[in-house]
């Protein structure tokens, strides 16, 4: 049976942002979701997924650009699957990211929203990451439009971004708006290198290769790490690009290697070997050291961290007499950063390594009142543990984009906080963990905070306090502007 042909849409206009980044225009009663456009744009759109509800393509021609469209900086944008929003303009970024926590929040947690304050944008829109992870290709990938050219072009070698839904394609980078110099100077330095002394690159489908992937992550005390990952052992090559990386670059602060020889890249698991300087650079927030490492989590916008802790602080409403507890508290930067105003703070991660980053901080600010717990969340907040610990007067909460666990929601309804702030980057799952909140929670407060520029992505911090608390002690209707 013949594949049935995908049709070419001429003149559809583009009328809203829809999840994840994309655009949708309606066709025939028929949702159609468009990457790379704004609302407003007319395009010709040829179709690559047809079903009962949706359709999905790829625009073949602009035929009339929106007034909100602005020229992408980036000579990669719509290639490398990053920076979706480059094309439009920041201030009306800012109104969708504000206007999608609205809709989640009053659709999906049926909130009655009385306080939601404007979205604290970010200063820096550009170079504002402090980390980036590159991968290492053999070939790098070919775009349609150079594919349609028919002419006999070189797969030469990548290092850069996987392209996204594809696993072994990876787009070759020469200059990334993410992060700051040193990033792509180092970057570029490697490729050129490898090509002058024939190191091999990766070859993700048949997993060998010498340059596997690499990490940069910078700080704003101006502190610089590199960590090289190697599918395979060559000391001799290893070692002399090491050493060049020294020459080349010597405002390195860290430079670590690992050899990767598993099936998939992720370093967890990995042991990372300092080669030159020391294993760990220092980030610094309001008179606060934090190590970090090279398997530490660390917020990748450390100016909008900044904002986000003490927007945090600001509505945990705390005087230095209360018993909070940190859940999904990573490497205790919110805990540490607001244990002066606490009288104790105890965190509560999965991750072990996260917790002895934790510890390891209190202990470089001289922080005596925070104590951490390794463990998953909804076996290790219990009855004992709250028994043990004390009933916390707030609790703040940071969980992965999947939200809570069903049994943590319970956990917390048990505890019975005064205050809980609730911490996302996903606003439907925290819409969601909302409702069931609502038999004893209602919302005082929402303050979106864009840590991402140019991407859909938002976070979003929620005040709740409990329903029976004597109107004296509610900040529910008290103005934080």
């Amino acid at each position: 049976m013949a594949r049935e042909k995908k049709p070419l849409l001429e003149e559809v206009k583009i009328e809203k942002i829809a999840a994840e980044g994309k655009s949708i225009a309606y066709v025939n009663d028929k949702v159609l979701f468009v990457p790379n456009t704004v609302p407003g744009d007319v395009v010709d759109v040829q179709v690559t997924r047809k079903r009962k509800s949706f359709l999905e393509g790829f625009v073949t021609a602009m035929r009339q650009p929106s007034p909100l469209r602005i020229t992408p900086p980036c000579a990669h944008f719509g290639i490398c699957g990053g920076c979706k929003w480059q094309n439009l303009a920041y201030e009306k970024q800012l109104e969708f990211k504000q206007q999608e926590i609205t809709d989640n929040l009053e659709r999906i947690g049926k909130v009655t929203l009385s306080d939601i304050r404007p979205i604290i944008g970010s200063e820096q829109q550009l170079y504002y990451r402090n980390k980036l992870e590159f991968t290492f290709s053999n070939k790098r990938f070919l775009t349609r439009e150079e594919i349609g050219t028919a002419a006999d072009l070189e797969r030469t070698p990548a290092v850069g971004f996987h392209v996204p839904g594809l696993f072994d394609k990876v787009v070759d980078i020469h200059h990334c708006y993410l992060q700051g110099e040193p990033s792509n100077e180092i970057r570029n330095f490697i490729r050129e290198y490898a090509g002058q002394h024939e190191l091999t690159f990766y070859d993700i489908r048949e997993q060998h290769g010498f340059l596997r992937t690499l990490i940069i992550r910078t700080a704003s005390t101006g502190e610089v790490m590199a960590i090289v990952a190697f599918g395979e052992e060559n000391r001799e090559a290893r070692e002399g690009l090491l050493d060049a990386m020294v020459r080349q670059f010597p405002q390195l602060t860290s430079l670590m290697y690992v050899i990767n020889e598993k099936l998939n890249d992720n370093l967890t698991d990995q042991k990372i070997i300092c080669y030159h300087g020391r294993d760990h650079i220092f980030e610094k927030m309001e008179g606060l050291r934090f190590k970090i490492g090279p398997k530490s989590f660390y917020q990748t916008n450390s100016a909008q961290a900044y904002q986000l802790y003490k927007q945090t602080r600001e509505l945990a409403g705390l005087t230095g007499e209360e018993t909070v507890y940190d859940l999904y508290t990573g490497t205790g930067t919110i805990a540490n950063f607001i244990a002066r105003q606490a009288k104790q703070v105890i965190g509560i991660e999965y991750v072990p390594e996260a917790i002895e980053d934790a510890r390891a901080n209190s202990q470089l600010n001289g922080i005596g009142n925070t104590v951490f717990y390794a463990g998953d969340m909804k076996d290790v907040l219990n009855d004992a543990f709250i028994t043990r610990h004390g009933r916390p007067d707030v609790i703040i909460t940071d969980p992965p984009r999947a939200g809570m666990h069903p049994d943590v929601v319970q956990t917390i309804l048990h505890a019975a906080p005064q205050r809980i702030v609730y911490v996302s980057c996903n606003s439907a799952t925290q819409a969601r963990d909302l409702h069931l909140l609502d038999e004893a929670y209602r919302v005082c407060a929402v303050q979106p905070v864009d840590m991402f520029p140019h991407t859909h992505h938002v976070e979003n911090i929620v005040l709740l306090e409990a329903r029976k608390i004597p109107a004296t002690l509610s900040h529910c209707g008290d103005s934080h502007h």
